[in-house]
């Protein structure tokens, strides 16, 4: 059992739309907007968001951009074979050295992967931007699994936090399965470093306690 919308290449169509719809709106960006990437990012939601559902078609059978801001999605949608996929929006502006934003973390992609049916997607949006002149030069849609592991990483945070680089590399109908036993290996191997790390942090403090330990208490 596999999202058609995804392994036929659909999502690909839905990307295109995205690009060519952004590029064609006019006084997109404020002077204020502009100077940050961080403003950009969240003016750019807006637009897929308020679109989302004529991207998608006749695949769309419920769509929703009702989320908390914390929460695992941006936008949802329910397809016409009841997959019901949950979709991250992360930019890119292409004059920065470094960009490697947090997709999500490793116990919540396993929890929501428990069921055959959920899909967790991503659309990259890369951009530039002249004075106020917005320009999106690629959109990227495409389901997590379909990320090749040489562009993410896991950072430190809660369990494990999946992150991806600013060059993002593709495997088209990547197995799942075969994705998330990567996964697995990838975590088996961060959490024994993870370990040695906190053993040095401990040893730290153990000898900064020593030292207070001993120390002439000065300020009585």
């Amino acid at each position: 059992m596999k999202s058609n919308f995804c392994y036929q290449g659909h999502h690909e169509q839905v990307a295109t739309a995205i690009k060519e719809h952004i590029n064609s709106l006019d006084g997109f960006l404020t002077p204020q907007t502009a100077s940050s990437p961080r403003a950009v990012g969240d003016a750019l939601e807006l637009p897929v968001a308020d679109k989302f559902g004529d991207f998608l078609g006749s695949w769309c059978q419920e769509c929703s951009s009702d989320f908390a801001r914390r929460a695992m999605a941006d936008m949802a949608f329910t397809d016409t074979e009841d997959f019901h996929s949950v979709i991250d929006v992360k930019t890119h502006r292409e004059d920065t050295v470094f960009n490697m934003p947090n997709i999500t973390s490793v116990e919540r992609l396993a929890r929501f992967y428990e069921s055959d049916k959920n899909v967790l997607s991503l659309i990259m949006i890369r951009y530039s931007v002249d004075g106020t002149d917005l320009k999106i030069s690629d959109v990227l849609f495409a389901p997590i699994e379909f990320l090749d592991w040489q562009c993410l990483t896991v950072g430190a945070l809660g369990r494990g936090q999946i992150a991806n680089s600013n060059d993002i590399q593709i495997v088209p109908q990547n197995s799942r399965k075969a994705w998330m036993l990567q996964l697995c290996e990838v975590m088996m191997a961060f959490y024994p470093r993870e370990m040695e790390k906190i053993t040095m942090r401990r040893r730290r403090f153990e000898n900064v306690r020593e030292h207070w330990a001993h120390k002439e208490d000065v300020w009585l």
